[in-house]
C-alpha cells in the first residue's frame, strides 16, 4: 500500500546527481511529485496521471548513440514538461533542434541575461529583473532551437540558457533551478507547477495524513497487522498512523536484536506504551541474530541476514496471534532510492549504494503483504507528520537509526564484545552532545568501530587497541549531508572521555566527509 494524491507531477530522473533534490524542491512548494526512472515501463508512470513534467539532468550527452532517449508518453501526453539541464537538450534533440559539444565547458556560477521576463516561466520573479545568478554544470548546449521555440535568456557561454514554446507548455533549463545556487530557482519552479502546470498545492502533512489513514482502512478492510518498531521517527510515525486507522487490530512488534544502543530496548518499550498505547510485543532475539551474523563481515550480506531474520521473527509472533495478513514498516523514499528497489524496475538511472534492510533485503518468500505508508515520504516531511501526528518532540527529532542497528556500525565480524565497545563509546558521544545543545544542531551523529587497531601509550605502557570514528552530520533530506562542525573542545571531551572510559580503546578520529561522496553510514 502507497499513499499518493491526485495531484502528480513526475520527475523523470536521467542520472543527475541533483536529482533528488528537484523532488524535495517540488514538495516544499506543496506539490507532490515522484522521481521515476527514465526506463520505467509507460503504464507505471500514466498510472500516476501526472500533471506535467520534469526531466533531470544527468551525464550524457544526448547525440552519443547509447545515450537516454525521452520516452514517447511524455510528449503524447500533451502536459507541460520542464527540461533541466541535460533535460533541456534532451527535449530539443527530441523536437529537431540541435545539440553540440561547447566550445567551452560552464561549470559553477553564471549570469542570465533575461530575453524574455514576461513569458510565464519567470513570472514569479522579482519586477524589472534584468539578469539572473545561476548555477550551470555542463559540456554541451544547444546551438538551434526546435520549431516553435524561443530564446528566453543567455548567458556569455550559452546563447540559449533557456528556451520555451509557452503554447504547449514546453520549456528548457540550461543551468539548475534546483539548487541553492540558484538563489531565484524556487520561484522559477513555482511558476512551473501553478503557472504553467495548473497545480492548486496543497501538498501538507494534515492532508497526507487523512489520506493515508482511508488508504490503511482501504487496503486493510477487517485484517489485522503487524508493524516493526525500532522507537525511530519512521516506525513510530507509521505505528502511529495504523493505530489511528484501525485502533487495536495492529500489534507492534519490537525485536530486541542485540544490535542496538545502550539502554535503547528498555527505554523504547517504556516510551511506546506511554505515549502511543496500541499494544505491543517485545521479543529478545539476541542470540538468534548474533549466531546469523557470526563471521560475516561483507555489509550487504549483514543487511539481507538481519532483514531475513526479522522477517522470520515478525512471522512467527504473528503466528501466535491468529491470521495476520499485513506487515507495516516505516520504509521512506530515500531507502527506496538507495536501494534501487525492485518496483523501479532495478533499471533505474540512480546505481544501487546499498540495500537497505527493509527494502532490498526482504526475503522472496515473506508471508505478509507490505504495508508502507511512509514510502514516498522523505525524512522531513515524516517529521512535520509526526508533529502533526501529536507524537513527543523528542521521539520525533530523535537521530535516524538503521534498521540492521550498529551491525553496520561494527565494521568487519559484530560480536557482543565489539558490541559492547560501541555501545559504550556511542553513549558517550550521544550524551556530551544534548550536554553541549549540539544534538539537535546536528541531523544524524554516531560512534563507529573500525576493524582496525592501533598503538598508543596509556599509563608509560604501549598498547594498541581499537578506534572508534565519529561521524555527525547536518541534513535537510538525507539525500545529501556535509559534516558538522562540531567545536573543537567538545570534539576533545568526547574524544577524552571515550579513551579514559571505553577499554580497549586508545584513539578516536572524526570524520570529515560529506554526502557524497561518502554515504552518512560507514557500511
Amino acid at each position: 500500500m502507497t499513499v499518493r494524491p491526485s495531484e502528480t507531477v513526475v520527475v523523470l530522473d536521467f542520472g543527475s546527481q541533483y536529482s533528488q533534490l528537484i523532488a524535495r524542491r517540488v514538495r516544499e512548494l506543496e506539490v507532490y511529485c515522484e522521481l521515476v526512472p527514465f526506463t520505467a515501463p509507460a503504464p507505471e508512470v500514466q498510472r500516476l496521471n501526472p500533471v506535467g513534467f520534469i526531466l533531470s539532468g544527468g551525464p550524457a550527452s544526448v547525440y552519443a548513440p547509447d545515450a537516454p532517449q525521452l520516452p514517447d508518453y511524455v510528449l503524447a501526453s500533451g502536459k507541460p514538461v520542464l527540461g533541466i539541464c541535460y533535460g533541456m537538450q534532451l527535449l530539443t534533440h527530441s523536437l529537431g533542434g540541435t545539440v553540440n559539444p561547447g566550445t567551452e565547458r560552464e561549470y559553477g556560477p553564471a549570469s542570465l541575461e533575461l530575453l524574455a521576463p514576461q513569458t510565464p516561466i519567470f513570472a514569479d520573479l522579482p519586477p524589472a529583473v534584468e539578469r539572473l545568478p545561476v548555477w550551470m554544470s555542463h559540456g554541451d548546449r544547444v546551438t538551434r532551437l526546435p520549431e516553435g521555440f524561443q530564446s528566453l535568456a543567455r548567458s556569455d557561454n550559452s546563447p540559449y540558457a533557456a528556451i520555451g514554446n509557452p503554447e504547449k507548455g514546453l520549456y528548457g533549463l540550461q543551468f539548475h533551478p534546483e539548487v541553492t545556487h540558484t538563489p531565484q530557482g524556487k520561484e522559477i519552479l513555482r511558476a512551473f507547477l501553478y503557472r504553467v502546470c495548473g497545480c492548486k498545492g496543497g501538498w501538507t502533512p494534515g492532508n497526507f495524513i487523512d489520506q493515508s489513514i482511508a488508504d490503511i482502512q482501504a487496503t486493510v478492510g477487517d485484517g489485522r497487522v503487524v508493524c516493526g518498531l525500532s522507537g525511530g521517527v519512521d516506525s513510530s510515525v507509521t505505528a502511529a498512523l495504523l493505530y489511528r486507522a484501525i485502533g487495536n487490530r495492529l500489534t507492534c512488534i519490537f525485536v530486541n536484536n542485540g544490535l542496538l544502543r545502550k539502554g535503547e530496548p528498555e527505554q523504547v518499550v517504556q516510551t511506546f506504551r506511554q505515549e502511543l498505547h496500541a499494544p505491543l510485543v517485545a521479543v529478545d532475539a539476541t542470540e538468534e541474530f548474533l549466531s546469523a551474523l557470526s563471521g560475516v563481515t561483507d555489509p550487504e550480506a549483514k543487511r539481507k541476514i538481519i532483514g531475513e531474520k526479522f522477517i522470520r521473527v515478525f512471522e512467527a509472533e504473528a503466528r501466535k496471534l491468529g491470521k495476520v495478513e499485513f506487515l507495516a514498516q516505516g520504509t521512506l523514499y530515500p531507502d527506496v532510492i538507495e536501494s534501487a528497489s525492485r518496483d523501479q524496475q532495478q533499471k533505474s538511472a540512480a546505481a544501487k549504494i546499498k540495500t537497505h534492510h527493509n527494502v532490498g533485503g526482504l526475503p522472496d518468500d515473506m508471508q505478509f503483504k507490505l504495508i508502507e505508508p511512509l514510502r514516498y515520504l522523505f525524512k522531513d516531511e515524516v517529521r512535520a507528520v509526526g508533529e502533526a501526528l501529536g507524537l513527543p518532540h523528542r521521539m520525533v527529532w530523535r537521530h535516524p537509526f538503521p534498521g540492521p542497528g550498529l551491525a553496520v556500525r561494527v565494521l568487519g565480524e559484530v560480536t557482543w564484545e565489539r558490541l559492547e565497545t560501541l555501545r559504550a563509546a556511542d553513549a558517550i558521544l550521544i550524551d556530551e552532545l544534548w550536554a553541549s545543545g549540539w544534538y539537535e544542531k546536528t541531523s544524524q551523529a554516531f560512534a563507529v568501530l573500525l576493524p582496525v587497531q592501533s598503538v598508543g601509550v596509556m599509563g608509560d605502557y604501549r598498547t594498541y587497541a581499537d578506534v572508534i570514528a565519529i561521524r555527525a552530520v547536518t541534513t535537510e533530506d538525507f539525500m545529501t549531508a556535509d559534516w558538522a562542525r562540531l567545536p573543537a573542545d567538545l570534539l576533545a571531551r568526547i574524544s577524552n572521555r571515550i579513551v579514559n572510559e571505553v577499554p580497549g580503546v586508545n584513539r578516536v578520529v572524526y570524520d570529515i566527509s560529506s554526502k557524497p561522496p561518502a554515504t552518512i553510514e560507514w557500511e
